[in-house]
């Protein structure tokens, strides 16, 4: 069964589009990037559009809709600077939109895993392209206050709805994403009173068996270490810019993702994409 999503149109591609109507009107510039499975359809690389002065996040998603299937857009989120924005937020000139679909969960590394036994650290945060050594974080993250360490870590498994998996491709919107888990890990300190929060998600190609997550949360008492764990999964795949790419040996399909909260996304999602 074809999903929405699949199969875009291979002339289907966003260069540079303007909402100008007349001469006499103030014009702004907006840099647009897509993400996922809407690389397919609008094109890989960031395109700049041009608007009224004035003009908001719906008035932009209308003009890069002319044309185009009606779902194309349906159950995404926006983010205007890296940060989440509602279809009334007023764009301004040289502003960087994100369109981002629903979440699934070549660069150099910017994280410094040393650090994770550093006396004091509250949280470590980031993404990475390099294989994630579970068993190393877990153990630096110890201390002698823990009553638990409670460990979440996601796997690339071989089969996917009856389809076996060669590979996974994971990306995201780096800087969008670094900031929202560092807000994630310091909210779960909040919210749960935990010691510490180890946070690493990849990007880039994983085989088999390759940890794409892993979660680690070091408290004094395991109640708090397993809620704050099992809240720090489940909003990430939620909230947080990040896609998976899944190819099987019978072809790929950008992962259907984790529906955004009502109060982030551009409009409720259609019935789930999966097979």
């Amino acid at each position: 069964m074809n999903r929405a999503w699949d199969d875009p149109p291979t002339e289907c591609r966003l260069l540079r589009l303007t909402g100008r109507r007349y001469s006499f009107l103030l014009m702004i510039e907006v840099r647009v990037l897509p993400f996922g499975v809407l690389k397919d359809w609008l094109g890989s690389s960031p395109a700049m559009v041009e608007l009224q002065e004035g003009a908001t996040v719906a008035e932009l998603l209308a003009l890069l809709t002319t044309g185009q299937p009606e779902q194309l857009l349906r159950g995404i989120a926006v983010s205007v600077n890296a940060e989440y924005a509602t279809t009334s937020h007023v764009l301004r000139e040289g502003d960087e939109v994100g369109l981002l679909p629903p979440v699934s969960g070549g660069s150099e590394d910017d994280l410094d895993f040393s650090v994770l036994s550093a006396p004091g650290l509250a949280a470590f945060t980031g993404l990475t392209f390099r294989p994630i050594d579970a068993q190393r974080i877990i153990e630096s993250i110890k201390r002698g206050e823990d009553g638990a360490v409670v460990v979440f870590d996601g796997i690339v498994r071989i089969h996917t709805r009856g389809r076996q998996t060669l590979h996974l491709d994971y990306e995201a919107y780096r800087e969008m994403a670094e900031k929202q888990m560092r807000e994630l890990a310091t909210e779960a300190q909040t919210r749960f009173g935990v010691r510490q929060v180890a946070m690493i998600h990849r990007l880039g190609r994983l085989q088999v068996g390759e940890t794409s997550v892993l979660i680690v949360v070091a408290s004094a008492h395991r109640a708090q270490a397993f809620e704050a764990c099992r809240w720090l999964i489940d909003t990430l795949k939620k909230t947080v810019p990040i896609w998976k790419k899944e190819t099987f040996v019978d072809g790929a399909v950008w992962a259907a993702g984790e529906p955004f909260p009502e109060s982030l996304a551009v409009a409720p999602p259609e019935a789930s994409h999966e097979e």
